[in-house]
């Protein structure tokens, strides 16, 4: 079978707080039309300095808790030499170094391989950029 590549571009509205935004049903309707049932990969991008991308459970927490971990790990104060921005916009630019803006996950019969209770999540602490992009891209 020769391997096909697909590829397309959502638009995700964060809004004006930090926010783990659910793509993983985004992500199965795109495999609808570009996999057609067949294996493969699919690639989530995020072009976005502030922005990042996982694979974690949803809707019993985690959420919240990876979002305090961050608040943790990387305060929004004014420790940080990048400055424009809301006060603590420095840690938002090293986000990515932590949750990076790329996931590549397994295809089986056009149908995303996660677990039980994984989804695809957008991460972004960044309250100055509501608007943000996600490629999602099929190779099988």
């Amino acid at each position: 079978m020769a391997e096909t590549f697909t590829s397309r571009t959502i638009d995700v509205v964060t809004g004006a707080s930090e926010t783990v935004h659910d793509l993983t049903a985004a992500c199965a309707e795109f495999l609808r039309t570009a996999a057609r049932g067949r294996d493969g990969l699919l690639n989530v991008f995020t072009p976005h300095a502030t922005a990042g991308l996982a694979v974690i459970e949803t809707g019993a927490g985690s959420d919240e808790d990876l979002l305090e971990a961050l608040r943790t790990l990387l305060p929004a104060d004014d420790r940080w030499r990048h400055r424009h921005g809301s006060p603590g916009h420095g840690r938002d630019h090293v986000l990515p170094a932590f949750v990076p803006p790329h996931l590549t996950l397994p295809v089986l019969g056009g149908a995303l391989a996660l677990g039980t209770w994984q989804s695809v999540v957008l991460v972004d602490t960044n309250r100055d950029n509501p608007q943000r992009q996600v490629r999602l891209s099929f190779l099988g």
